[in-house]
């Protein structure tokens, strides 16, 4: 072996440490990174137990909805982290509010408009989820621009939060609430139908519920907590 192709085997080596290195870092980095997203979610759904398992339903019709619309992996990873992340604001929402039984007042709803905001504020401290946060801001506009909190209109909403604001109401439509029981599933569809154009994007309701119905055979996969595993399964 010439002296040559020796450092050139040692310069290999070398890298090769130093790339496992970063590899086993970046592996800590995500599952660190898996766990905060896991801790956040779970203070929300403390505060509400009405709201446990929510976030992880909404990431999931989300992700219906982007695969079907064939989003880039880095949409579709911002889209998961705006679905599972989009109430976290609500932390700061009264109890008394979040578990009412009856319908809220004026004064009560003015409160609760402000989670989206409030999502946004927490995020934005995170350069990491710097394209989450109007993800998450603008999760409750409507297609008519009756919303909020800006009161967009069509287009002028993120794709991603349109696609957040159907998931977000069809899981709140199909599980049980302070207020009411769950609705069945066909019930939940026709009120999509119904409000499709004012409320909701009309293509992506359509999109959603095709995609739902065909969801057994549909594969898709969480685009945070399955990262260590792709990369175990690879080596």
């Amino acid at each position: 072996m010439s002296v040559h192709s020796l450092k050139e085997r040692e310069l290999l080596n070398a890298f090769l440490f130093l790339l496992k290195g970063y590899i086993t870092l970046e592996d800590q980095f995500h599952a660190l990174f898996r766990e905060a997203v896991r801790s956040i979610i779970s203070a929300l759904e403390a505060k509400d137990p009405y709201t446990h398992g929510h976030s992880l339903r909404v990431s999931e019709y989300a992700l219906l909805i982007g695969e079907a619309l064939k989003l880039s992996k880095e949409e579709l990873l911002n889209l998961e982290l705006g679905a599972l992340l989009h109430d976290v604001g609500k932390i700061g929402t009264p109890e008394h509010i979040l578990l009412k039984p009856g319908r809220l007042t004026k004064e009560e709803f003015e409160i609760m408009k402000k989670h989206p905001v409030g999502s946004a504020e927490i995020l934005s401290h995170i350069e990491l989820l710097k394209d989450v946060v109007p993800i998450v801001k603008y999760h409750q506009e409507r297609m008519d621009g009756l919303g909020y909190p800006d009161g967009l209109k069509g287009d002028q909403i993120p794709l991603l939060s349109r696609i957040v604001y159907i998931a977000d109401a069809f899981d709140a439509m199909t599980s049980d609430r302070p207020y009411r029981k769950a609705l069945p599933v066909q019930q939940a569809y026709d009120e999509l139908l119904r409000c499709a154009g004012d409320q909701f994007d009309p293509q992506l309701a359509a999109l959603f519920m095709k995609a739902h119905q065909q969801k057994k055979t549909l594969q898709h996969e969480s685009h945070i907590f399955s990262r260590k595993q792709k990369r175990k399964a690879a080596a």
